[in-house]
C-alpha cells in the first residue's frame, strides 16, 4: 500500500485512529490535511496548512509521519503543547499504529537541571529561607529523576529565581570539562533525541540553534527528512529574537556576579577581582543613567548613532567605558584559566560581551531595526524586520546541500545521486486572512509554498453568537475600560463567572481588573465571584483555577488577561461562555520594529495599514475568537468593544477574520442570548 492510502484507512470509521482516541470520529477535514502532509512527505517540498479549530490538526501531521517510516523533527510553540505531544499524543498513535518507532522529547538547555549548578548553589549558600527550601526540594528530586526536565517537579513556579540557580546557559557551561558531564541531563537529551526516530522540540530551541548552533540541532537538522512547525504563527516573532543580537545590563550584573564569586572561591588574592567585578558593574550602570528616567517598558528607537533622545556623546562613551571594562575582565580571567574550567567559559563571555558592545558601537545591519528597552534594567536589541532570509538561507538550503556522493567511493566512480527532498510542513489555527497566507508566508519567506486552508467542522452560527455594542464609548475615550468591565460584569453575574476579558494592554489589563473587583465587592449577589489577573498568579495556576471554578459547584471565575492569553487558553465546555475583547488587537504604532517594517512596505509602494495593521489584527481577533468554542458541544458569546469594527471601512475585512456567528443587534439580543446560555447548562 502507498502511504496514501495507509493514511486514508486509517482515519476511516472503525480505523486504527479509533483506538488511539476514544471520542474518535471522521472529519472530513483533518482527512483532507493528513492526505496533503503525506503527499508532500512523498514529494518532499513545502506545504502550509491552515487549520481551523477542532479539525485535528495533531493527528493529521503525526499520523503520515509516523506511517512514512522517515525520521521526522516536530516543533511547537509552547512547552506545553511539546510536553503533551512527547507523553500523550504520540504514545497513542504508536501503541494504535503498532509501530517500533522511538521518540525523544529536546529542549533549550534551561529546562534542565544542571548538576554542577546545583552543587555550587548549596554550596554558595546561605540564601533567604524560601530559596534554601526550593533547593531542598530540587535536590531530594534530582536523586530520582531520570530526564532532569524541571517541567516534571510538581510546584515549581516558572517563574522562581531559584531556576537560574539550578540551571546552565549557553555562556556558564563547562562542557566536556565540567566534572558532573557524564551524567549531565543536557547531554543525555540530546543523545536521545539522535537516535530517536521522532524527536519533538520547539521553536525557541529551534531559532537558537539556528543562531548559535549549540543545542545538537546542528547534527540532528541535516538526519532528518520531515520537518512539521505547529503553532507555525509564532515562527516569525520567535525567530527574529535569535536572530539579531541583544545586549543587556542585567548580563553584565550576571557576568559581574559569577566572576567575583569564582574568583574569590578559587583564585583568591590572584586577581583583583572586586576591581574587575566593580567595573563591569558600574560601566553597566553609567550606561543606564545615560538613558535617564523613563517609564518602564519604554522603547527608545535608534536610527542614528544613538538612540532618540539621548545624548550621542555620552552614549558612545557608555559603551566604550563597557566595551573596556569586559576587556579588562577577560584580560584578569586569562591569567587564571589554568586553574578551572570556570574561568575559562567566563573568558569567553566576558570576550563575548566585549564583542557585541562593540557591535553596537557600529552602525545597524541593513534590513534590520535597533531600540533600547529601559526598565531598572537597559536592553540594546538589534533585529531582523522578519525571518524570511534565514529561512530560505539557512533552513531550505539543507536541500542543496545533499549532494548525494558516496564521500568513500573511487572518484571514477562518484556519480551524484538524486537525493531526496526533504519535507517542510507548516500549521495553525490562524495563518492569515487571505487565500495565499501571506501574512505567514511573506515573512516566512516560503511565497512558493503549497498553502491548504480547512475550515473549523464546528458550527459557529448554532454554538456562538457575536455582540459588538454600537452604542459604546470610542477605544481612546476615557470612559471605555469602564464600560468595558461594565458589560463584563453585567455577563459573569448572569453565567456566575465563566468569563474571559482580553485586553490589548497591561494599562487596561489593571484598570479592568480593579473595576471589576470594586463592581462584585459593591453587589452581594456577585460578591462570591473570583476575579483572576494576569500576573497577579503564575500563568498555570491561574488557567486550573479558571478550569476548576466552573466545576463542583464551585463559584464561577472572571479572568482578565492579556498577552499571552490570546492564544493557548483552553476551558473547553461550560468553564467559558463569554469572551470579552476590549480593543481590535492592532499592533503599538510607536514601537521601532512596528515602524521599520511600515516603512519597508512605504519603500515598496505598499499601504503599512492595509497590508501589516490590519492582517495583524484579524489574525491577533482570530486567536482572541478561537478561545469561546474548542469542542463541538461548546457554546457561547462573543463580545468585541469596539465600534470601529462596524463604523470603519476595515471592519469587514476584521469580521470576516472571526469565525462566522450569528450576530446579535442590541443589549437586549445579548441578555437573551446569555439567558440561553444558562439554560442550556442547568
Amino acid at each position: 500500500m502507498t502511504l496514501h492510502e495507509r493514511v486514508q484507512d486509517a482515519f476511516l470509521p472503525g480505523g486504527v485512529l479509533s483506538l488511539a482516541a476514544e471520542q474518535f470520529r471522521e472529519r472530513e477535514g483533518q482527512t483532507q490535511m493528513a492526505l496533503a502532509v503525506a503527499q508532500t512527505i512523498e514529494a518532499g517540498g513545502q506545504l502550509v496548512v491552515e487549520a481551523g479549530t477542532g479539525v485535528g490538526k495533531t493527528f493529521s501531521y503525526l499520523v503520515p509521519a509516523l506511517l512514512s517510516g522517515e525520521r521526522a523533527l516536530i516543533s511547537t510553540a509552547t512547552k506545553a503543547l511539546q510536553d503533551q505531544l512527547f507523553a500523550r499524543d504520540l504514545p497513542r498513535l504508536v501503541e494504535a499504529l503498532a509501530l517500533p518507532i522511538r521518540s525523544a522529547l529536546l529542549k533549550g538547555r534551561a529546562s534542565y537541571l544542571c548538576l554542577h549548578r546545583l552543587e555550587q548553589a548549596r554550596r554558595d549558600g546561605p540564601g533567604d529561607r524560601s530559596t534554601e527550601r526550593a533547593l531542598g526540594k530540587i535536590e531530594q528530586w534530582a536523586q530520582a529523576t531520570r530526564s532532569g526536565d524541571l517541567a516534571e517537579l510538581p510546584g515549581l513556579d516558572e517563574r522562581s529565581p531559584v531556576i537560574a540557580l539550578v540551571t546552565s546557559t549557553r555562556e556558564n557551561c563547562l562542557g566536556a570539562q565540567c566534572p558532573k558531564f557524564r551524567a549531565c541531563h543536557v547531554n543525555q537529551a540530546r543523545r536521545e533525541a539522535l537516535a530517536a526516530d521522532v524527536v519533538v522540540i520547539n521553536h525557541h530551541l529551534f531559532f537558537a540553534d539556528l543562531a548559535v548552533r549549540e543545542s545538537g540541532m546542528a547534527e540532528l537538522l541535516p538526519t532528518v527528512r520531515v520537518a512539521i512547525f505547529d503553532e507555525a504563527h509564532q515562527l516569525n516573532e520567535t525567530g527574529i529574537q535569535f536572530l539579531g543580537a541583544q545586549l543587556g545590563s542585567a548580563q553584565a550584573l550576571d557576568l559581574a556576579r559569577d566572576m567575583l564569586a569564582a574568583g574569590l572561591q578559587q583564585a583568591r588574592g590572584l586577581v583583583e577581582w572586586s576591581q574587575l567585578a566593580g567595573g563591569v558593574e558600574h560601566a553597566a550602570r553609567e550606561l543606564r543613567l545615560v538613558a535617564g528616567r523613563q517609564w518602564p517598558g519604554t522603547k527608545l528607537r535608534w536610527n542614528d548613532a544613538s538612540p532618540d533622545g539621548l545624548d550621542g556623546a555620552a552614549w558612545q562613551a557608555g559603551l566604550e567605558q563597557l566595551q573596556h571594562a569586559f576587556e579588562a575582565a577577560a584580560e584578569g580571567l586569562d591569567t587564571v584559566s589554568e586553574l578551572s574550567p570556570d574561568f575559562v567559559r567566563l573568558h569567553d563571555r566576558a570576550m563575548a560581551l566585549a564583542s557585541r558592545t562593540a557591535r553596537f558601537a557600529l552602525p545597524c545591519a541593513p534590513e534590520s531595526v535597533r531600540w533600547v528597552d529601559v526598565g531598572q534594567q537597559i536592553r540594546l536589541v538589534e533585529s531582523p524586520l522578519d525571518i524570511a532570509d534565514a529561512i530560505r538561507s539557512r533552513v531550505l538550503r539543507l536541500e542543496s546541500e545533499d549532494t548525494g556522493v558516496d564521500e568513500g567511493a573511487e572518484a571514477s566512480d562518484r556519480e551524484p545521486q538524486q537525493p531526496e527532498r526533504r519535507s517542510w510542513i507548516f500549521t495553525s489555527a490562524t495563518l492569515g486572512d487571505d487565500a495565499r497566507l501571506r501574512w505567514f508566508t511573506e515573512p516566512c519567506g516560503l511565497q512558493d509554498a503549497r498553502v491548504l486552508r480547512v475550515p473549523s467542522p464546528f458550527d459557529y452560527a448554532e454554538q456562538a453568537a457575536l455582540f459588538v455594542p454600537r452604542q459604546f464609548p470610542r477605544p481612546q475615550d476615557p470612559a471605555h475600560g469602564a464600560e468595558v468591565a461594565r458589560l463584563a460584569a453585567h455577563g459573569a453575574a448572569t453565567l456566575g463567572g465563566r468569563t474571559l476579558v482580553l485586553t490589548t494592554t497591561t494599562r487596561a489589563l489593571r484598570s479592568i481588573g480593579d473595576d471589576l473587583r470594586q463592581r462584585f465587592a459593591q453587589d452581594d449577589a456577585m460578591s462570591s465571584l473570583e476575579i483572576l489577573v494576569q500576573g497577579e498568579l503564575p500563568k498555570r495556576v491561574l488557567m486550573d483555577r479558571f478550569r476548576e471554578g466552573a466545576e463542583h459547584g464551585r463559584p464561577g471565575c472572571v479572568l482578565v488577561a492579556t498577552a499571552s492569553f490570546w492564544e493557548g487558553f483552553d476551558a473547553p465546555g461550560d468553564a467559558l461562555q463569554l469572551v470579552v475583547i476590549d480593543k481590535l488587537p492592532f499592533p503599538p504604532p510607536n514601537d521601532p520594529l512596528v515602524e521599520a517594517r511600515g516603512r519597508r512596505l512605504e519603500a515598496q509602494g505598499r499601504s503599512p495599514f492595509n497590508d501589516y495593521f490590519v492582517p495583524e489584527a484579524a489574525i491577533a481577533l482570530k486567536q482572541g475568537a478561537g478561545r469561546l468554542i474548542r469542542r463541538e458541544t461548546d457554546r457561547g458569546v462573543l463580545v468585541i468593544c469596539d465600534t470601529r469594527l462596524v463604523s470603519m471601512g476595515y471592519g469587514r475585512r476584521l469580521l470576516g477574520a472571526v469565525p462566522a456567528m450569528r450576530r446579535l443587534a442590541d443589549e437586549a439580543d445579548f441578555d437573551a442570548a446569555l439567558a440561553d446560555l444558562v439554560t442550556h447548562s442547568s
